[in-house]
């Protein structure tokens, strides 16, 4: 997922997930393309469910 899935899935804007990306508890990306980082979508769903997100 990149940031715009990310952005969609938890109904908030991309800035949003920019930020959420850089706080130490928010999941590392599984790589970093010329597009911008990218995470798994188990690990996002995860994370969100435990921060109560989702």
């Amino acid at each position: 997922m990149g940031v715009a899935e990310i952005a969609k899935l938890l109904s908030v804007s991309s800035q949003r997930v920019s930020q959420l990306a850089a706080t130490a508890t928010f999941p590392e990306p599984i790589a970093r393309l010329a597009a911008g980082p990218i995470w798994e979508r188990a690990d996002i769903e995860s994370w969100a469910r435990k921060t109560g997100r989702l």
